[in-house]
């Protein structure tokens, strides 16, 4: 059947799937969550032996972070892509966003930029180009590119591991309806922040990664995901479900009607204002 999205001016998904009333005012924040970035051997060293990269982490993040591993000036990273040789799929177009595989790498004392890159990127092809990944896509009728994408909203969206696979069946549902998908972590990629609060400003950006303004998915990941969130792409459980709200910690609803979803966001409504819903992105 087919489902009309409600006017933006009403209401709207935000990232982790939280909902803000644009005509009341309320709105969503959220805070970064701290995560260690280097691994030394002891304290004394004055170099580290490892680099963590967290799920969910968007690629100027990751330069950043190998650039304060390897001591070397901002921006040596970024710049190093072009010589770097990453073997990407075609669709990708040279734009390493989503195959920069979240793992703990180690940081050997002939590393350079060119090398961690690659093997991130080599990392998450061997992650994301076995048969299990290809034929899940397939099955969903989408190539490994796209699924990429979808687990890397999954990633931005989605409030616990327990949520993915709930979040992208509402990704894919939507697709299906032909109704935008309408998430904040988009907008917030385009917008190139993290912790923000969306606007309906916001959601009027000129950008092809706004899903508010824009049908279908956005052109590239919009972060790089981890196995649950891919696994979550490829294979989401059955259901109807076009929205979702995370009332309070731990408590989000999957709604198939918009009707629905008013009473949950009733029920957040009421929780944020008892102080019982404290969310954190």
């Amino acid at each position: 059947m087919q489902m009309n999205t409600p006017p933006r001016s009403t209401i709207r998904l935000t990232r982790r799937g939280r909902v803000a009333l644009i005509a009341t005012g309320a709105v969503v924040a959220g805070t970064a969550v701290a995560v260690p970035l280097l691994v030394l051997e002891d304290e004394g060293d004055a170099r580290p032996t490892s680099l963590v990269i967290p799920e969910g982490w968007r690629s100027g993040q990751i330069y950043e972070a190998v650039d304060k591993a390897l001591a070397l000036p901002a921006g040596t990273t970024k710049k190093s892509i072009p010589k770097a040789g990453l073997k990407l799929p075609n669709d990708a177009e040279g734009n390493p966003e989503g195959y920069l595989f979240p793992a703990t790498y180690p940081l050997k004392e002939k590393a350079t930029p060119e090398s961690l890159l690659s093997f991130m990127v080599n990392t998450a092809s061997q992650k994301f180009n076995g048969a299990p990944v290809a034929a899940g896509a397939q099955r969903n009728a989408m190539n490994v590119y796209q699924a990429v994408t979808i687990a890397s909203i999954v990633q931005a969206e989605a409030a616990s591991k327990a949520d993915m696979g709930k979040v992208a069946r509402v990704i894919f549902n939507r697709l299906e309806r032909g109704m935008p998908l309408q998430m904040d972590s988009t907008v917030n990629y385009a917008l190139n922040r993290t912790t923000l609060r969306t606007t309906t400003s916001d959601t009027r950006v000129d950008s092809p990664y706004n899903s508010y303004q824009r049908m279908g998915l956005p052109p590239t990941p919009i972060d790089n995901p981890g196995e649950d969130a891919m696994r979550a792409a490829i294979n989401p459980p059955p259901g109807d479900w076009l929205y979702f709200v995370t009332v309070k910690p731990g408590d989000t609803r999957f709604a198939a009607t918009y009707e629905e979803h008013q009473r949950n966001v009733a029920e957040f409504n009421a929780a944020r204002k008892s102080g019982s819903s404290q969310p954190t992105k």
